[in-house]
């Protein structure tokens, strides 16, 4: 009797056994699930969510927060959320060739910070005067130093939304979104640049 019951009991152990072996490999790709799904989480902390863009520009702008959630909609729709964004007021003039200069402070979702100038021309279909806070929400940038550098306007990406004047300025895989509102705001399809750099320049180019 007791050796039929060990000998069951040593079957029933080794099915089960073979049964885990052979059902642990479910998922192959398991550990690459949790990792990318870990990335991803990391990826989300170190950028800004909706919420707190239009908290930020509706301060910094003194909009509504209705106004504000309207200009940036678009905005993440198009390219998601932002790893960071630049506060700062700027100043112009264009009649059908200008200049646009400007200053702030740049804000990194992990708290480092950096001060910011930019300046640059403006030419084409581009008629008016501003001067105005502006709130540039910024993309793919992951280290202040990289936004020290040229951004081309991109062609056809201007609009207004809510009473802020929105376009595109791109370069080397970050894109930056400055909107605007002030006294006149401008809007065209200028084929301008603007330059960011760490000390202020006198000269647009």
């Amino acid at each position: 009797m007791s050796k039929v019951f060990f000998r069951s009991a040593a079957a029933i152990s080794a099915a089960i056994l073979i049964s885990a072996c052979a059902t642990a490999p479910n998922n192959p790709n398991a550990n690459t699930d949790i990792r990318e799904a870990q990335a991803k989480s990391e990826a989300q902390a170190e950028s800004y969510n909706e919420n707190e863009v239009v908290a930020a520009i509706s301060t910094h702008l003194g909009v509504t927060s209705e106004s504000a959630a309207s200009a940036i909609e678009r905005l993440f729709k198009e390219r998601g959320r932002p790893t960071a964004y630049i506060t700062g007021e700027e100043g112009g003039g264009a009649l059908t060739i200008g200049a646009r200069y400007g200053k702030g402070t740049l804000w990194m979702k992990d708290g480092r910070t950096a001060e910011v100038f930019w300046q640059g021309p403006t030419i084409g279909f581009d008629v008016g005067a501003e001067a105005g806070k502006v709130f540039t929400l910024v993309y793919g940038l992951e280290d202040p130093v990289n936004v020290y550098r040229r951004f081309p306007g991109v062609d056809g990406s201007a609009y207004l939304v809510a009473g802020m004047a929105i376009n595109y300025q791109a370069a080397n895989g970050i894109t930056l979104a400055p909107v605007r509102t002030g006294v006149g705001l401008r809007l065209g399809a200028n084929v301008g640049y603007t330059s960011y750099t760490k000390k202020r320049s006198i000269l647009p180019f």
